[in-house]
């Protein structure tokens, strides 16, 4: 069952109970106000014929005992005359007197209860006679309010336009509420069709995106702001991700297959010519040995730089210590000195600088921002590694008088596997994985990574660390770190 129909079906369904509560409530307060109408009827006409008796219709006599007694006469009911109600006069002990003209022939009895009423009070009954439903009114007839009762008054009044009317209103509530229900429903899946078209319209998308394998395509955004328009906004927003995802991981697939494809190419190379007799050559067997022992060393870095890029994606938590970065800055420049060549390697500004954060990707960033200058430095150049406090950052800046980087490479050179012109590399370069490395650790120690390049003239990379806050308390601070938790080295220098 599509959406659309349930919706239909709920609304109709909530809308039919609560048209059935409204009915159900009009009817009841319509008869309740008919019957208040017919109630005011029988206390008008009560009324009436008890001022009739009043004013002659009571005879007083003295009874054979010497009492004073009162004669209720009959004939008197006749005189009252009301085309809707029924008259009646009834002895004190329930026997009929009289009755008014239109009732003919016809006795309304009098009820057994009505002998136990008492004066000021009156009761209210139900006949039927010749099939139709009469309201019947009974009031005691006294000579003084707090008099003794001498009869009673009956008086009654048909109900037949009352059902008549309530029959009809009943009609008219089934009827009108059968439309209305159905126009309810027309209408609600009318305007469910309205409401969800932008709904189709995605889901419509999304399948041709299936089918046609084409992330490009956006969902229409629809004017209204409404809760669709922001679900569009949200689909579309997911595209665009899964679209950038994808190209990654297409792009990615062919790098890395473009980067295998070389030292491989390499080995099986060397293996040829191995498997042709030059092991019997020891030059050209060790010459084979050396290439290929390092294009294997090349594919292990490969491997474990994207292990750890796949890692960096999967959110792994890097290590929280104390790290001095003085003594790191020292350790790097004696690791490069050896790969230097000819290329000259200095240490300028050397502040005492601990940061928190993990050692080894400290150590790992700067090596390959080190190891990306050597490779980008011609013979006769210089390298300069230096580090700064500023403000409440630590700057750790690996500078160059290489060949630089070109305007429009710089956006890109922290993206992995991209490279710029390769023929400027002393080494023939690496897979392109470095800097998107060192772009990692910066932000999983809270900082960043900068470039300053000129084509010709050389490029600065600053790494951008953020200084543990000094707090004000009894413990004594370092540089933002309590003594406590500084090696033993770091204290004695």
């Amino acid at each position: 069952m599509s959406l659309r129909i349930r919706l239909t079906l709920y609304y109709t369904c909530f809308f039919a109970i609560a048209l059935v509560l409204l009915h159900i409530g009009t009817f009841i307060a319509v008869q309740r106000t008919l019957l208040r109408g017919v109630e005011s009827d029988l206390q008008a006409g009560a009324e009436q014929l008890e001022a009739i008796y009043r004013a002659g219709g009571l005879e007083k006599i003295i009874t054979p005992t010497g009492e004073v007694g009162v004669v209720v006469r009959g004939e008197f009911a006749q005189v009252f005359s009301n085309p809707n109600l029924f008259a009646q006069v009834f002895s004190a002990r329930g026997q009929l007197l009289g009755r008014s003209p239109d009732l003919g022939e016809h006795d309304l009895p009098l009820p057994a209860q009505a002998l136990e009423l008492s004066p000021e009070t009156m009761l209210y009954v139900r006949h039927e006679m010749q099939g139709t439903q009469l309201l019947v009114l009974i009031t005691p007839l006294t000579l003084t309010s707090s008099g003794p009762i001498v009869g009673y008054l009956q008086i009654s009044r048909s109900l037949a336009d009352v059902e008549h009317t309530l029959r009809l209103l009943l009609l008219i509530l089934t009827g009108g509420g059968a439309i209305a229900l159905f126009g309810a429903a027309m209408g609600v899946f009318w305007l469910s069709r309205a409401a969800l078209s932008p709904i189709e319209q995605v889901a419509h998308t999304a399948q041709s995106i299936v089918r046609a394998e084409d992330l490009g395509q956006r969902v229409p955004v629809p004017n209204s702001p409404d809760e669709l328009q922001r679900l569009t906004i949200i689909i579309n927003d997911l595209l665009g991700r899964l679209e950038a995802l994808f190209t990654t991981q297409r792009r990615l697939i062919a790098d890395v297959s473009h980067e295998l494809r070389t030292p491989l190419a390499a080995m099986q190379g060397n293996l040829e010519i191995l498997s042709r007799g030059a092991h019997r050559d020891p030059e050209l067997l060790q010459e084979s040995l050396t290439d290929m022992r390092r294009e294997t060393t090349r594919l292990i870095r490969m491997v474990n730089d994207l292990l750890l890029l796949a890692q960096s994606q999967s959110g792994v938590q890097i290590r929280q210590e104390p790290v001095e970065l003085d003594t790191l800055l020292l350790e790097i420049h004696r690791d490069l000195r050896a790969l230097a060549g000819d290329v000259a390697l200095r240490i300028g500004a050397e502040d005492q600088v601990v940061v928190i954060g993990d050692r080894d990707r400290l150590k790992q960033a700067l090596l390959n921002l080190g190891i990306n200058a050597l490779q980008h430095t011609p013979s006769g150049g210089s390298i300069t590694l230096s580090l700064e406090r500023v403000d409440d950052m630590a700057c750790l800046a690996v500078a160059d008088t290489g060949t630089g980087i070109a305007a429009e490479d710089l956006p890109h050179i922290f993206e992995r596997f991209y490279r710029a012109d390769r023929s400027r590399s002393r080494y023939g370069g690496g897979a392109g994985l470095g800097l998107a490395i060192v772009q990692w650790i910066a932000e999983a120690h809270g900082g960043e990574v900068t470039v300053n390049s000129v084509l010709g003239h050389g490029s600065t990379f600053a790494l951008w660390l953020p200084l543990p806050p000094v707090h004000s308390s009894d413990t004594v601070y370092w540089n933002g770190v309590p003594l406590e938790q500084l090696p033993v080295e770091a204290l004695e220098h």
